[in-house]
């Protein structure tokens, strides 16, 4: 079950900005004073669980099924590489690290709204896991848009002004002028964001 009600909520109880726009932004004027006793390691656990999870929008029933994903994988990567890979490469999330979307929320948006497609294939399915060498297209419908029309023209005006990629992303190649995105290789400990403390998350679902 998603958890419905205000987001600004999830971000005061984690104390973090989950979803990346300012409104989600806490001020430290109005952080809620500590308690002194200390938190059982089950507890910090499974705070960072709940980080992980609602940054990336999933269910408890979604997130899990990836722990146990990466578990039954006979990949030579740790249990917690796995999952991070798992979850870096959902179709949704590569669209939000392009910087095709403000949010992951957004970009799931997008990918439901079947925006895009996957190696010309129209998709709708936001958990699709991508693999090395696959492309993602924005539709030509789609350039249309207004939305997408200002965003390939901000796009094109920062690569013409910087020498690097218009994204963080190492392992993906964006082309700015045509909206496609291809997979050039899987992530790595690096790519990941420094904010999600996957070992955690790892001790708290092998209890």
């Amino acid at each position: 079950m998603r958890y419905t009600w205000p987001k600004k909520k999830l971000c005061r109880r984690e104390w973090l900005n989950l979803f990346g726009t300012e409104k989600y932004n806490l001020s430290e004027s109005k952080r809620a004073p500590l308690k002194s006793k200390k938190l059982s390691e089950f507890w910090s656990q499974l705070r960072k669980k709940q980080t992980a999870k609602r940054m990336f929008g999933l269910s408890e029933k979604q997130f899990f099924s990836y722990f146990t994903k990466a578990q039954k994988s006979r990949a030579e990567w740790t249990t917690w590489e796995k999952m991070l890979k798992l979850l870096e490469l959902r179709l949704d999330n590569i669209v939000y690290r392009a910087n095709f979307a403000i949010t992951r929320m957004q970009s799931r948006q997008f990918v439901s709204h079947a925006h895009f497609k996957l190696n010309w294939v129209k998709v709708d399915v936001p958990s699709i896991s991508v693999k090395v060498g696959d492309v993602i297209q924005l539709r030509e419908k789609m350039k249309e848009s207004p939305l997408y029309k200002s965003l390939i023209e901000e796009l094109d005006e920062f690569s013409k002004k910087n020498k690097w990629s218009v994204t963080n992303a190492k392992w993906i190649e964006v082309d700015p002028k045509n909206i496609t995105i291809t997979i050039k290789a899987l992530p790595e400990k690096e790519d990941f964001d420094q904010v999600i403390d996957i070992k955690k998350i790892i001790e708290f679902y092998s209890k």
